[in-house]
């Protein structure tokens, strides 16, 4: 089990799916957010209050989730594993209301292709390390309008991956923990 670390639902505890996922730390999702929050308070732009955030490859939601419980009005979920799919349904009825989030069984490989109610403040891709999608995969998210002008795109890999970056966007930050690497996208 992982537990939410910030806002209304903080310390509630997530399930973590026993196989096929790798959860974001406690220590990650701190930084991660401590970021986005700091980026949106020297930008006079409200993170959370009627925005949604994205989670593709979303396993146990806890970057989605975390979302929620920080404020933000929607979550949307994207999972293909049908075991893992469970366990994540799980997690969100528990932390969410219903008309806080939507999960797509999806290979968020591909485009995707889902009509979202909020503006998107934040998209959050953590594959399997084995993976590799993110130049094709921001490339269809720049085409379908999908990163828009606040948004902001956290890609979460091994920090080994080559990463090069798709025209259109910018790096904001990048971030080093262990074997992973975070990097913070923005589009041009």
């Amino acid at each position: 089990m992982i537990n939410i670390i910030g806002g209304k639902y903080k310390r509630a505890k997530l399930k973590v799916p026993i196989q096929n996922v790798r959860p974001t730390s406690a220590n990650k999702r701190e930084a991660i957010f401590s970021i986005l929050e700091s980026y949106a308070l020297k930008n006079s732009y409200n993170l959370y209050e009627d925005k949604c955030f994205i989670d593709l490859f979303a396993g146990s939601g806890s970057l989605g989730l975390e979302a929620i419980s920080r404020g933000s009005a929607f979550s949307y979920f994207f999972e293909i594993n049908n075991e893992v799919l469970k366990t994540l349904t799980l997690n969100c009825k528990k932390i969410c209301k219903e008309h806080q989030f939507r999960i797509y069984q999806h290979d968020s490989t591909q485009a995707i292709d889902a009509n979202f109610d909020y503006p998107i403040s934040g998209i959050f891709i953590d594959p399997p390390y084995k993976l590799n999608p993110f130049n094709n995969l921001l490339k269809k998210l720049l085409d379908n309008n999908i990163i828009q002008k606040n948004t902001i795109t956290i890609v979460e890999t091994n920090n080994k991956t080559s990463f090069e970056l798709v025209n259109g966007l910018s790096i904001l930050n990048e971030r080093v923990y262990g074997k992973t690497k975070i990097l913070f996208l923005k589009k041009n």
